[in-house]
């Protein structure tokens, strides 16, 4: 088993059992004003529903007010530079994705999961394989056969060159025996503006999280050929597996967090961590990860920076497989 596969059991074992978080005595502290929460990526995607969601649960629980902040460019580069490099007091935080686990492999930065300090995971978000309505591609299998004949001639989309979204696509397509670039990417801010290009027909498939497609798949505006996880998606069961419908049973998820700027004290970490723990355990949270078709996950500042940690080396092997690394 290669290391991104042990990756991907270790989401599945999240997604189902989640973790407990240890007892602390120091968790203290509260915010007094106004909480900076930066999203690295564009208003509409995943990132930022779930970043948005989470910010007006803690303004209510802390009764301050969390103003999200769209931070977008660099390919994920300057939110999560921003972050990382923010005064760690406690009024700056943000949505660290599985970018920081990218970034750096593909030359785009030095900044790494190092540079952060992880406090509570929010997501995990396998990626899918969505065609327009009009495609002519019914399955993953009519999709990958037509690239395998004619390389080069599709486009894909659903993030930056080297993010997550595009290591699904080149991923899957190498695990296949596939040139990675057979379907040529085709780079966007993220996965709303890619969404956008497919419906109107500017690209041919897209590959970012089944959930931030949800809504287009249920009104028929384009069809999901692939769910990139071992086991279906709640609220879209009848999306077939990639794990089953593919030979070399390729999945890729990536995942969101909620963390702050390095060496960020322990005692506001910890104060984080349960105020997180108790938004992700209401039924207001519950509610809306069901209208998104996923799974509530939970994990703590300690699990996460070991994922985290684990999650770089896994994407890293992915990475240098699709000879995208520099």
């Amino acid at each position: 088993m290669n290391g991104f596969a042990r990756a991907a059991l270790c989401a599945a074992a999240i997604a189902t059992t989640g973790t407990v978080l240890h007892a602390q005595d120091s968790c203290d502290w509260k915010p007094d004003r106004a909480v900076t929460y930066i999203v690295p990526w564009g208003a509409g995607g995943g990132t930022d529903a779930n970043s948005r969601m989470l910010a007006s649960l803690l303004e209510k629980s802390w009764g301050v007010p969390f103003n999200v902040v769209n931070r977008t460019g660099g390919n994920g580069v300057t939110g999560h530079s921003a972050i990382s490099r923010a005064e760690p007091d406690g009024y700056t935080v943000g949505a660290v994705t599985v970018e920081i686990n990218t970034m750096h492999w593909v030359g785009l930065t030095d900044m790494s999961y190092k540079d952060v300090t992880p406090i509570a995971l929010v997501d995990i978000v396998p990626a899918s394989v969505l065609v327009g309505k009009d495609s002519p591609f019914n399955t993953v299998a009519e999709l990958l056969d037509h690239a395998r004949a004619n390389p080069g001639e599709l486009t894909g989309s659903g993030t930056a060159l080297g993010g997550i979204w595009h290591l699904a696509l080149a991923g899957m397509l190498n695990a296949e025996g596939m040139a990675p670039d057979a379907i040529r990417w085709i780079p966007s801010q993220g996965a709303a503006p890619a969404l956008q290009e497919l419906v109107a027909g500017g690209v041919d498939v897209a590959t970012p999280a089944l959930s931030e497609g949800k809504t287009l798949v249920e009104s028929g505006e384009v069809k999901a050929l692939a769910y990139m996880h071992g086991s279906p998606m709640a609220a879209l069961p009848d999306v077939p597996l990639t794990s089953e419908a593919l030979q070399s049973g390729w999945t890729l998820a990536a995942y969101i967090t909620i963390s702050g700027p390095k060496d960020l004290p322990q005692n506001i970490v910890c104060s984080y961590e349960k105020a997180v723990a108790d938004v992700v355990a209401s039924p207001e949270w519950a509610e809306f990860k069901a209208s998104r078709g996923a799974d509530v996950v939970s994990m703590g500042a300690a699990d996460l920076a070991a994922y985290m940690e684990q999650q770089d080396a896994a994407l890293g092997e992915v990475i240098q497989a699709v000879g995208l690394a520099k």
